[in-house]
């Protein structure tokens, strides 16, 4: 038997760089499957920990919600390692040759577009802002949202550096997520999770303060 299909969680460290700067951080990888399938989310720092959390379950996809460093450091690794594809949205293109210039992911993120693993539906939304490609995965049957860089617990994800927008990052947040059932938890690729229903009345507090 396969059991019933999950959500993992595990912690990985490194650092991030872009726009000259580099900055010590911690990330959320999360990992969706049951006994037998898995697919991970933002192979990041670790490929030997997350291939060692995969175990000798059959890896689905590497699903990059985009693709700053710290992000998909890691993604190469565990992909030639286990023979899953890459997947990214293209308009991170930009973002993913700053790590991997003569590597091109294996399959593209679309809008709308649907992942299956274990049972488990998985649709993807484009949530540009945080970066041009940031894509957030929503898995209704599992009442789950994986959020990427693109909504925290405690607001939307940094728009300071190159190839970030707040008003669209915003968008993104407003007319996407914040649709969402309240009851969504929400995983985010860096710090605690939250939920939808927790995150909707600070929107107004963002917009005033310009983050």
């Amino acid at each position: 038997m396969a059991g019933a299909p999950r959500v993992e969680h595990l912690v990985t460290s490194g650092t991030f760089s872009l726009d000259g700067g580099t900055w010590e951080v911690e990330n959320n990888v999360w990992l969706i499957g049951d006994d037998d399938e898995v697919l991970v989310i933002d192979a990041a720092h670790d490929a030997e920990a997350v291939l060692a959390a995969v175990g000798d379950r059959q890896l689905t996809a590497v699903v990059c919600t985009h693709a700053h460093n710290d992000h998909v450091n890691a993604a190469a690794d565990v992909a030639d390692r286990s023979g899953a594809p890459i997947l990214l949205h293209p308009e991170d293109e930009v973002l993913w040759k700053m790590t991997y210039p003569h590597r091109r992911p294996d399959g593209e993120l679309a809008d709308g577009g649907l992942l299956d693993v274990a049972g488990v539906r998985l649709l993807v939304m484009h949530t540009p802002g945080h970066a041009p490609g940031a894509v957030c995965l929503y898995a209704p049957n599992l009442g789950a949202l994986f959020s990427g860089d693109t909504l925290f617990a405690d607001g939307p994800g940094a728009t300071g550096r190159s190839f970030s927008d707040f008003g669209t990052i915003i968008a993104s947040i407003r007319d996407r997520l914040l649709t969402l059932p309240g009851y969504t938890t929400v995983h985010p690729g860096h710090g605690a999770s939250t939920t939808i229903a927790a995150e909707a009345p600070h929107l107004p507090e963002w917009v005033a303060r310009g983050w």
